[in-house]
């Protein structure tokens, strides 16, 4: 009989896995395509890029160099707690960089070793491959941003679910087949317990992503009738409540409950109803992070041509899957990516081409089940040599495409994060340092990178008014930034003014500053550091008293200074309570 890509060691449903002289070999495969990611990411992205705006807000969170910056509703704490152990100890973007590029890479492998005994290495290590070449992977890896890490989880929990469901079937149809607990595989209860880890992962990152996630698993489970088992149900019940326990208390203490929460995330994010934002993402693949609102021209049409080619490739994919007799496996990544698509492609006005990499991640699967099929010859092996060359061209010049998009966002937020740091410097220059509040157009990472607090009086990040900020400057330094053309606040307006020189990316700014000492209201003046304290204690009584209680509980521990004395700047920051931003004040 012909050798065809069907009759292929892996054609059967479920794989035996790599045989026993052949696991390192495959793994390599791997291996190389994890080490190429990681490698990518320090000749492309670099490691000296500054932290952008919702970077600056999710490290903060577990920084000491600055207080923390106001936490919308629609934010969660997974990715701050990821950066904590570099972010906590070093305030070295470089450092933090190199940590996520690293990770990132070792992550990419995990998710895809987990799928090592559902489908074969080659098939893997090409969707691997796929993956990371969009700009998108490569620039997400070393970000302090939620998007790549949902993608790795939901790729590790559809791989775990399966190989719960699948090989826990088919070791009950034939017990010498599948042996469970041998080779590169676990126990059924260790996929389980991986299903339960990874989901946990997932809903901690981004906790809607979760749902969408876990919604096709849960309809997968009751239609089919050998994956209907108890344990799998209990599994991804137990990983959703595992992973958004912390979600749900945080929405009582801070935001009035769950319903007030989602209610005001959804206001953040312009309110969620029928939207088609197909053309948005389309627009936005040309190198645009944040395209809001998406008013702008479709250009550099060439870079997005890919988009349009992945339904074509995925059913193409699912047809090699339904020949070889693996078609579960397949379908039901497609059916999570699909569902995952589902809130940013239908019910949001803006798009970002970070939010549909866990799409991407899991549509992955099947392209590489096309991209091997068709390199094999698509079953004739006349035409083997013809279709490994057509794929290796595809996938050639869809890495030199996205490269190119790369390198041109790369230079752009360069600029813009540059800036930032620029600012920052000239503040430490006028006067403005620790502790300090910086509010208007971008304090959120310039505060952060300044050392500061931040403060917003209007908008999606509002934590603060006008008359807290003109109370906070009698204690403290206060600036206020005004780009080119904006307002000038009516309570800055006799402040002191100073030009920024910034580069074309991120315009001209006016920083206005408040006068460097005030009297105190009952006559005498106050320290920095005592004022501090008051604007901390007094945003903590805004937020929770919870919080307030903590605040002071660690000021205790750390020792309170005689009245009167400043106390030392490393002691002042111990009891800084980091879920409490003084610019809440």
């Amino acid at each position: 009989m012909t050798r065809s890509y069907v009759t292929e060691r892996d054609a059967g449903l479920p794989s035996e896995g790599p045989a026993k002289g052949a696991v390192l070999p495959g793994l390599g495969w791997l291996i190389t395509v994890a080490l190429a990611y990681t490698l990518s990411q320090f000749l492309f992205v670099t490691t000296h890029l500054g932290l952008g705006f919702d970077e600056s807000v999710y490290t903060s969170q577990v920084s000491p160099h600055a207080p923390a910056a106001f936490f919308s509703a629609p934010r969660a704490r997974g990715i701050s707690f990821l950066v904590a152990p570099v972010a906590a100890l070093t305030y070295s973007t470089t450092a933090l960089r190199c940590y996520l590029m690293v990770l990132s890479g070792a992550g990419l492998l995990g998710a895809l070793w987990v799928w090592r005994r559902l489908l074969s290495d080659r098939t893997l290590a090409v969707a691997g491959l796929v993956f990371v070449s969009l700009w998108i992977t490569q620039f997400y890896g070393p970000q302090v941003m939620p998007n790549l890490w949902v993608a790795l989880g939901a790729l590790a929990s559809v791989g775990f679910y399966l190989r719960s469901v699948v090989t826990a079937h088919a070791g009950r149809a034939d017990p010498d087949r599948w042996r469970m607990g041998t080779g590169n595989g676990l126990t059924g209860h260790g996929s389980l317990l991986g299903v339960m880890l990874c989901l946990a992962a997932v809903v901690q990152v981004r906790p809607p992503d979760g749902f969408w996630l876990v919604l096709p698993l849960v309809v997968a489970s009751l239609v089919v009738r050998d994956w209907r088992r108890p344990a799998v149900f209990w599994a991804l019940a137990i990983g959703l409540i595992a992973g958004g326990a912390q979600w749900v208390v945080e929405s009582y203490m801070r935001y009035g409950g769950i319903l007030a929460r989602l209610h005001t995330s959804g206001r953040v994010e312009g309110g969620l109803s029928w939207n088609l934002a197909f053309g948005d993402q389309l627009k936005a693949l040309a190198g645009r992070t944040l395209c809001r609102p998406c008013t702008v021209p479709w250009r550099d049409k060439a870079d997005s041509l890919w988009w349009l080619a992945v339904p074509v490739v995925v059913v193409l994919g699912l047809y090699v899957a339904r020949r070889a007799g693996r078609q579960a496996v397949v379908l039901v990544p497609v059916f999570c990516g699909l569902s995952m698509a589902v809130p940013y492609l239908l019910l949001i006005n803006y798009a970002a081409p970070r939010f549909l990499l866990p799409s991407y991640a899991l549509l992955a699967l099947p392209v590489g089940e096309c991209l091997v099929w068709l390199s094999a010859g698509a079953g004739s092996p006349r035409l083997r040599r013809a279709g490994a060359v057509l794929v290796v061209l595809a996938l050639a010049g869809q890495l030199v495409s996205q490269n190119i998009v790369l390198t041109r966002t790369v230079a752009r937020n360069e600029q813009a994060h540059d800036d930032f740091a620029r600012i920052a410097n000239g503040l430490r220059e006028f006067g403005v340092t620790p502790p300090c509040l910086v509010t208007g157009t971008n304090a959120i990472p310039i505060g952060y990178a300044a050392g500061c607090a931040s403060g917003a009086t209007s908008g999606n990040n509002a934590n603060t008014t006008a008359a807290s900020i003109m109370r906070t400057a009698r204690h403290r330094p206060v600036a206020v930034l005004v780009p080119r053309g904006h307002s000038v606040p009516v309570y800055a307006g006799s402040w002191s003014p100073h030009g920024m020189a910034t580069s074309r990316q991120l315009g001209t700014y006016t920083v206005y500053i408040s006068p460097a000492e005030a009297e105190h209201p009952s006559g005498g003046t106050q320290s920095a550091d005592e004022g501090a304290t008051r604007v901390e204690e007094a945003g903590c009584a805004s937020r929770a008293s919870l919080c307030k209680l903590r605040a002071r509980w660690r000021r205790r521990r750390a020792g309170r200074p005689a009245a009167g004395a400043a106390p030392p700047v490393a002691t002042a920051r111990r009891w800084q309570w980091r879920t409490c931003p003084v610019s809440s004040s």
